[in-house]
């Protein structure tokens, strides 16, 4: 697919259509520059297409189809009833449609989009798939990154990554998934709602680099949605259907999911061609200006490294794209803020812990009235804070989290303090009281909730 003219030359070239590369297309286009996007599968990359929208989107179905079965308690009971093709119809569409809005920006940008895969020939020069020799004055390479197979369970038949596992138009009797990260967490927690049965096998535990506070109600809430979480397990060997452990246990396992990590996607971009220099684990080097040891060639997100998130990609594509037009611009933005859609989610920006001159105070949710009026009192919200009151962290285990935690991301991007957030009206009744609530106890004066009086 090429949208316009195919130009034999471009001010800048942009190797991968995902939400980093098609940003970038954009921005760049905005600031006068003529843009060619090279894309091998579907415009919008992973996040668009095979993680990010699809796993929210089922998330929501999971849901809505969890809570239309389990509201007893509210006084609404019935039957309810799954039909998974519609399901998957439904995730399909909203891809497409989000694809389809992608392709209409970039013709609307007059940005030439091709269909295909890039190889650097040099730092100037890209050979396109179509046999088009494509000369560019700055290139930015936004490949993002491909699942991590592993030894014994490569992908293939029942054995999966977690593109496929969005991509199931049935509903699995059983599901086994090796890796205890957030993909983990999320795909285990939503087919549980679905009525999978839904074994975790964790090397060591489930979101082993997070908050335990955080942690403890997530792993609590997957057990009671009927989730076996497995930790300190390896998986030695497997069939059809189950997965035999190093301890001799059997899991049940029509589907296998192996979601150990991500790697660079750097196969085949020839940069060896170039001047890019790539760092032990193969990702791609950069310094503030996201340009690359090769100072025609400039790259962005999962391919640059941690945190390999969507949101990361997007402002990198802003300020590469910036650059790359001669802008004074860099990425120095101090924090990333990351979120799980587990139940309830957990959001942080920041870091939260004690030590070194920081302070914590956390705030309950039982104490808060949207959370008692929808039955959602487990989570908490913590404030992370310095003697100077800066607010430096923030975590939220909550319903809505993943809103609620881009006013953390201001409040520490800004250098607020407790007061800014303690003394700004929040509306209510709704979960971003809790936030307010957190500032107003670190400050000693605490309305919703009592832990002692302060002389």
């Amino acid at each position: 697919m090429v949208m316009g003219s195919i130009p034999e030359q471009v001010d800048l070239a942009i190797v991968g259509g995902g939400v980093g590369g098609y940003v970038a297309a954009i921005r760049a286009a905005e600031l006068g520059l003529s843009v060619a996007l090279v894309e091998k599968d579907h415009l919008g990359g992973h996040c668009l297409n095979y993680a990010c929208i699809p796993s929210k989107t089922l998330i929501k179905v999971a849901d809505i189809f969890y809570e239309a079965s389990h509201s007893q308690k509210f006084g609404i009971s019935g039957i309810v009833v799954l039909d998974a093709k519609k399901m998957f119809d439904w995730r399909m569409s909203v891809s497409k449609k989000l694809e389809d809005g992608v392709a209409f920006l970039c013709k609307s940008n007059q940005i030439d989009v091709f269909k295909g895969t890039a190889t650097f020939l040099s730092s100037n020069t890209l050979q396109l798939t179509d046999g088009i020799s494509l000369q560019f004055k700055r290139a930015i390479i936004a490949t993002g990154s491909e699942p991590i197979p592993m030894k014994g369970f490569e992908f293939g038949g029942n054995i999966m990554d977690y593109k496929a596992a969005l991509m199931l138009d049935h509903l699995p009797k059983s599901m086994a998934i090796i890796g205890a990260g957030y993909v983990a967490v999320e795909i285990g927690t939503l087919y549980a709602k679905l009525g999978s049965k839904v074994s975790i096998i964790a090397r060591s535990d489930v979101l082993s680099k997070f908050d335990r506070d955080a942690v403890d109600i997530v792993k609590k809430r997957m057990t009671d949605l009927g989730v076996t979480i497995y930790t300190n397990a390896l998986p030695a060997s497997h069939d059809a259907s189950s997965i035999t452990l190093a301890d001799g246990k059997r899991v049940d396992a029509e589907i296998i999911v192996v979601a150990v990590g991500l790697a660079p996607y750097t196969d085949g971009l020839g940069l060896g061609n170039t001047k890019v220099k790539t760092d032990d684990k193969g990702f791609i080097t950069v310094n503030n200006t996201l340009t690359t040891s090769d100072p025609n060639i400039l790259a962005i997100g999962d391919v640059v490294g941690e945190p390999m998130l969507a949101h990361k990609a997007i402002r990198h594509g802003v300020v590469a794209a910036e650059v790359a037009a001669g802008e004074n611009s860099s990425y120095d933005n101090i924090v990333v803020p990351a979120v799980i859609f587990s139940d309830p989610e957990v959001a942080i920006a920041g870091t939260v812990g004690e030590g070194n001159g920081i302070k914590v105070t956390k705030f309950p949710l039982t104490a808060l009235g949207r959370s008692i009026a929808l039955d959602t009192t487990n989570g908490f919200v913590k404030i992370a804070y310095d003697n100077e009151n800066t607010v430096k962290g923030v975590e939220i285990v909550s319903d809505e989290a993943s809103s609620m935690i881009s006013e953390a991301a201001l409040a520490i991007e800004m250098g607020a303090n407790l007061e800014d957030i303690a003394d700004t009206i929040h509306p209510h009744p709704t979960y971003s009281e809790a936030v307010q609530e957190a500032a107003e106890a670190a400050l000693g004066r605490p309305l919703h909730f009592f832990y002692g009086r302060k002389k």
